[in-house]
């Protein structure tokens, strides 16, 4: 009986299914959104803006509303964009209110808005501040440990994804300033593990050894394209800031668009607006700078033709000022050829004067006496006579052969000096290069390095002025001469004083004992204080005032 009864009903049940009246999806999709619409209607909903990307090319606004367990997708027509006060943002808490409809064309539910109040910084907002607070505190964001890009950067290591646009557009973006070697670490950047892997690959980079199989970059890229706060979250991990904190590489962060601000941002060496830009930033255009070696090489050119032709304008003056063989033969010439024309007048007065001697003596000597000496002195005369003859032809031979000499010298010497010059101009050349770049890259370091030392120098000082002690209410107390008096026994009785505040100075004289006792109390009086002056001085108006008195 019971089984009768239970086919009976099976039976029942499924006749008036296959009487259901048959729908299609369209039919289906219109009933269920007339049922959400009557039983909703206006609602006001509170959550979380995300993935809002501004205004579509159509004018109207799609994002989401999500809290930490559920999501609903959100529109805001042109017209009530355009009249709305307040301006969806990423991140942004808001409270809104509008109708509860359905999206058919996706079997999904949405929310129409009409009006939109913000309600507070987001969860993601929140934590983000905070940790912000928190590493900045710990000094990762400071300026002063970031460091200077190379200017030209032999290897490149980028870490993104290698499957996204973004590692093609910065390969394109090098190609087209200055190709370089560029090594790619494949990572995720968007859901789990993501952010370990960045960091791991920033540590890697550092890791690598020099000189081992696969060079060690010069330059880091940490690339991701745009996305929604969600999709750019691993690059605001503790461990991904750190990372690149500790990189010893100089790092450029290229994370999303322009308006996207993570925090490794805060953390790189350099932060740039997209990946794109940050191949800019790695490397100069190629084309600009043979344009400048090409001006430089110019220019060096023109100064070595100009100071060729200086050097050329030298040397002739100098060969002008140099005398000529004949200038230089000149005056021994006519000093031979005067003791030449003197000779033969001399030796005819010799003779003449010998010949009066001999006839002086001629009475006194036999005639072959006299004939004997004769011939002797005519064979000295006639000895004499060759033998000047021969010096004659001896010193001019001679004089000839120094000159050939000094000739042929002169003119080694004029080689010598000519190549020694060439030589020392060519050697001059090569250091004022090497100055040059010696020095535009000791100016560089230079002040970077004397930038940072007055960096620190200018918040030790600060840290260490008594200023701020004085600005909290206190005051300094010195004695005429200007020295600080710490203890009240060093304060004589009529001392003049000097109280510095944060405001100025005030001068005061000390009245009354040290030891004076209870009845000496009534008899001290108190000057009244004199008017606060500028730490520049200048005179005193009024009374001074008494630290001692009552």
């Amino acid at each position: 009986m019971n089984r009768t009864s239970r086919s009976a009903t099976v039976a029942a049940m499924n006749e008036s299914r296959a009487n259901v009246a048959e729908l299609t999806v369209s039919e289906l999709s219109a009933s269920l959104k007339r049922t959400v619409e009557d039983a909703y209607g206006y609602v006001r909903v509170r959550g979380e803006i995300s993935g809002y990307r501004g205004p579509h090319s159509s004018g109207h606004c799609y994002f989401a509303l999500k809290d930490d367990s559920a999501k609903i997708d959100a529109v805001i027509w042109k017209g009530t964009f355009g009249r709305m006060r307040v301006k969806p943002e990423e991140g942004l808490e808001v409270v809104v209110t509008g109708k509860l409809t359905t999206y058919p064309n996706r079997s999904s539910y949405q929310i129409v808005i009409d009006t939109l109040e913000p309600a507070g910084l987001g969860a993601l907002m929140a934590l983000l501040e905070e940790r912000k607070r928190k590493l900045a505190a710990e000094g990762l964001f400071d300026e002063a440990r970031k460091q200077l890009l190379p200017f030209l950067p032999e290897v490149i290591g980028v870490i993104t994804s290698p499957t996204g646009a973004v590692i093609r557009d910065i390969l394109h973006r090098l190609s087209d300033r200055f190709p370089r070697h560029v090594i790619v670490w494949p990572v995720k950047v968007q859901g789990d593990d993501s952010a370990e892997q960045v960091a791991a690959a920033i540590r890697g980079f550092n890791a690598l050894p020099d000189g081992g199989r696969f060079p060690k970059p010069d330059l880091i890229i940490v690339a991701r394209g745009g996305g929604s706060l969600e999709d750019l979250w691993s690059f605001n991990e503790e461990i991904v800031v750190r990372a690149a904190a500790e990189s010893m590489i100089p790092l450029i962060s290229a994370v999303g668009h322009e308006t996207d601000i993570t925090l490794i941002d805060f953390a790189a060496d350099r932060r740039a607006p997209t990946p794109t830009a940050a191949a800019e930033m790695a490397v100069p255009v190629r084309a600009d700078l043979i344009a400048e070696l090409m001006s430089k090489a110019r220019r060096a050119l023109s100064c070595w033709q100009r100071a060729q032709d200086h050097r050329r304008t030298e040397f002739r003056a100098a060969s002008r000022a140099l005398p000529t063989a004949e200038e230089l033969l000149a005056v021994p010439r006519q000093r031979l050829d005067a003791a030449a024309e003197r000779l033969p007048r001399a030796l005819r007065a010799n003779a003449h004067i010998h010949h009066m001697q001999f006839s002086r003596i001629a009475g006194r000597l036999a005639p072959q006496l006299f004939r004997t000496r004769l011939e002797r002195c005519n064979e000295a005369l006639t000895s004499f006579h060759e033998r000047a003859r021969r010096a004659e032809l001896l010193l001019r031979q001679r004089r000839r052969e120094r000159l050939d000499s000094a000739k042929q010298r002169l003119s080694t010497a004029l080689n010598s000096y000519r190549n020694a010059q060439l030589a020392r101009l060519a050697q001059y050349n090569e250091r004022v290069s090497g100055f040059g770049e010696r020095s535009s890259r000791a100016m560089r370091n230079l002040i970077a390095n004397r930038t940072q030392r007055a960096e620190r120098a200018a918040r030790l000082l600060e840290a260490f002025s008594y200023h701020s002690v004085l600005d909290r209410g206190f005051a300094l107390v010195r004695d005429e001469k200007g020295h600080p008096l710490r203890l009240a026994a060093a304060v004589q009785p009529g001392q003049k004083l000097d109280i510095e505040f944060a405001d100025g100075h005030v001068g005061a004289v000390a009245e009354g004992e040290r030891a004076a006792g209870p009845s000496d109390s009534s008899s001290t009086s108190t000057a009244p204080l004199a008017k606060p002056r500028t730490r520049r001085g200048g005179d005193d108006q009024g009374g001074q005032g008494s630290l001692f008195g009552s």
